[in-house]
């Protein structure tokens, strides 16, 4: 058994870490295109696209039901909510390099935190507070106030972050709905929405070669979309989450491999200060929730009762395969053990504890 844990785990792992690979070459074509597209036509192909693959993939066994919700109004909000996160990080990524850029986004947990406690009322931790102040020095350490960083730019990266994390809490708030009606949602309200300001930003021709690239846009997210729901469906989150972080390497090579940007040493401080502070806190409550759940199982597991048979010889107690010797005609019996006893005539009696 944990010989197959450990193979879901590992399976699990490789999935989250090619799901990042996936969403840093989204990142990647987005920034090579918007040089020559507008950002709105960019975010058109990230929804746009896996909107139709769900539809021609889903559609004949779902029909309706990909529509089918309880809160339509709410899930339209999320829609707008997530394709004004990506116009913003789209419009960050035409001017920042891509290892900052990214580094601003992953703020998304430490806001989440934040609104979490504020909107859903969950109790913030002590941890959960530190791990905010660290998100906020590493937050600092890449902007560098008076540096070449803190431009309107890395502002549009920041409200991409608030963004989505508000798109996370929205989230949070139709955790029983079906998860393809889900991501169906902001798909289709994201293809939707961008479709309308198409005649005002729309190129008046392509070259064939960025087509394909359009393409595969919204191609890879789907990719990596599917990746990360399977990763955190083997899982448990508190086992993959810290591997989330691998997209801020992803992203510093190929910064540097494709656009020639490495991140300076403060950048890289910042980012190294984002991703351990997740990974401990990460760490720290996967810990903390295995330690809980040992306590509720001792809590609940039933105790050793003193049995007295008197004039009774107990000849051994077993427990999960484990012998022991006891004192005659008194002796403790806990749940699940059987005891061999011999009283008056004839062989011994095995009895056994059954709550």
């Amino acid at each position: 058994m944990s010989r197959e844990i450990s193979h879901l785990s590992g399976t699990a792992i490789a999935m989250v870490v090619a799901s990042a690979a996936c969403f840093t070459a989204i990142d990647t074509i987005v920034k090579y295109l918007g040089a020559r597209y507008s950002v709105p036509m960019l975010v058109w192909a990230r929804w746009g696209v896996p909107a139709l693959m769900m539809i021609v993939l889903l559609g004949p066994k779902m029909r309706w039901g990909l529509l089918r919700t309880a809160n339509p109004k709410l899930q339209c909000v999320r829609g707008v909510v997530l394709s004004l996160s990506s116009l913003c990080f789209f419009g960050a990524l035409k001017f920042l390099p891509l290892a900052e850029a990214t580094g601003l986004n992953y703020s998304t947990p430490i806001l989440v935190i934040l609104m979490a406690g504020w909107f859903l009322h969950e109790r913030v931790t002590r941890s959960r507070w530190l791990f905010v102040a660290a998100g906020f020095v590493g937050t600092i350490l890449i902007l560098r106030p008076g540096g070449a960083m803190l431009h309107a730019a890395s502002l549009f990266a920041i409200g991409g972050a608030a963004l989505n994390a508000t798109f996370q809490i929205l989230t949070r708030k139709l955790a029983h709905e079906d998860l393809m009606v889900l991501i169906f949602y902001p798909s289709l309200v994201g293809s939707v929405l961008m479709t309308f300001t198409l005649p005002f930003f729309a190129e008046a021709s392509f070259v064939t070669s960025d087509i394909l690239l359009f393409a595969a846009i919204g191609a890879i997210g789907g990719l990596g979309h599917f990746l990360f729901i399977q990763a955190f469906q083997r899982a448990p989150a508190s086992t993959i989450a810290p591997f989330t972080y691998m997209q801020l390497v992803w992203s510093t090579l190929a910064g540097w491999l494709i656009f020639g940007a490495f991140p300076d040493a403060w950048a890289l401080a910042g980012m190294s200060v984002i991703a351990s502070s997740g990974m401990l806190l990460a760490g720290y409550e996967r810990w903390r929730a295995g330690l809980s759940s040992g306590n509720a199982a001792n809590e609940s597991r039933p105790s050793a009762m003193i049995v007295a048979i008197p004039g009774s010889g107990v000849m051994e107690i077993a427990s999960q395969g484990y012998r022991r010797g006891v004192s005659p005609g008194i002796f403790p019996f806990g749940a699940g053990e059987t005891a061999m006893v011999s009283y008056g005539a004839g062989p011994p009696r095995t009895i056994v504890r059954t709550d």
